[in-house]
């Protein structure tokens, strides 16, 4: 599919006005960039990524197992909350590293660079990375970008703002690559819990609200015996090469069955690898694999799908940034099945905010 093809789809799936405006109402509008940026000046959320040992652990082993890539070089940390992967840097024998956030907590990270011994390495900058200027271009981009689903609240683009005014010629990214997977899951017992009670709430009938409650996904962890399918992977992120356009993207998708078994949502999860030193560390946040802080991102059909062992579903997921808040995600699947009990076929439309 060509770039013009994929444009066409994407316009097709996801329309300027696309959204029902009820679902557009059902949600409070989160447009002022300070928002986003104070909500990370709170110290729990910040508790919750460093808490998440597979996260932290990563990041640490893909710093210090690559010193010699860290010796002497300037490093930028993009969004670098408390200043611990700025410490990392530091500890694998930076030259110096500039730690640069646009949240509160930079006040934080301060104090925690100075009590660490490390201030005479890391300068903690608060501010933009649009509005900000370096002393220098550096060697390395370091960033914890990721959000959920990947891109949700990620902080890709300003990376690749990063990348493309401060990084050197032949810098290196930590970490350089992700890949986005889909599969399909059983989940009819928790489907029917969230979303028949609108029908019958002490006797209202609020079934309306069943239709919004479907295009919000659900972040949560499944349970890896749910999944009924092989994953499928939709799209592969060189952050070396990536440009701020592709954010916006169709990826077609066909998972099979490996059991008989119903579908009642499909599944996103990603995995994330660091492999531009000579020590690759790479992590996953697969329901198969020890949860993470970001779980995975569930996206319930509006049926069930019965399937056979080796029946498949087919489709294409289409997403973009939503044009109320770039931060947010506008999402658009559409799949056919064809089994031998049944068959289906849909476009829903779902946004993550």
């Amino acid at each position: 599919m060509d770039r013009l093809e994929q444009a066409k789809l994407l316009e097709d799936m996801l329309p300027e006005n696309g959204h029902p405006k009820v679902h557009e109402d059902a949600h409070m509008d989160m447009s002022s960039a300070d928002y986003y940026f104070n909500s990370y000046a709170h110290f729990g959320i910040h508790e919750e990524m460093l808490r998440d040992e597979i996260r932290t652990e990563s990041y640490m082993r893909a710093i210090l197992d690559n010193a010699p890539c860290f010796s002497a070089k300037a490093v930028l940390d993009v969004g670098c909350g408390t200043g611990i992967l700025s410490i990392f840097a530091a500890r694998a024998g930076a030259r110096a590293v500039y730690a640069v956030d646009c949240s509160k907590i930079v006040d934080q990270a301060r104090e925690i660079v100075r009590k660490n011994g490390m201030e005479n390495v890391v300068t903690v900058i608060e501010g933009k990375m649009e509005e900000i200027e370096l002393p220098e271009k550096v060697d390395i981009i370091i960033s914890e970008w990721m959000g959920y689903f990947l891109f949700y609240e990620s902080m890709l683009d300003t990376v690749i703002y990063a990348r493309d005014k401060f990084l050197k010629p032949g810098g290196l990214l930590f970490p350089n690559e992700t890949k986005l997977y889909i599969c399909g899951i059983e989940d009819g017992k928790y489907k029917s819990y969230k979303y028949d009670f609108w029908h019958d709430v002490y006797g209202v009938d609020m079934s309306h609200i069943k239709n919004i409650a479907l295009t919000e996904p659900l972040v949560d962890i499944v349970n890896p015996e749910q999944v009924s399918t092989d994953r499928v992977e939709l799209l592969t992120v060189d952050i070396s090469t990536v440009k701020k356009e592709d954010l916006a993207c169709v990826s077609p998708f066909r998972v099979k069955s490996w059991r008989t078994d119903s579908c009642h949502a499909l599944v996103c999860y990603f995995d994330v690898t660091f492999s531009a030193g000579d020590n690759t560390v790479y992590f996953t946040t697969a329901p198969q694999s020890k949860s993470t802080h970001w779980k995975q991102t569930v996206f319930y059909l509006d049926e069930s799908i019965y399937m056979e062992a080796g029946e498949e579903i087919s489709g294409v997921l289409a997403m973009r940034p939503s044009k109320k808040n770039p931060r947010d995600l506008d999402i658009a699947i559409q799949y056919s099945f064809d089994g031998k009990h049944s068959a289906a076929r849909n476009t829903l439309r779902y946004r993550l905010s």
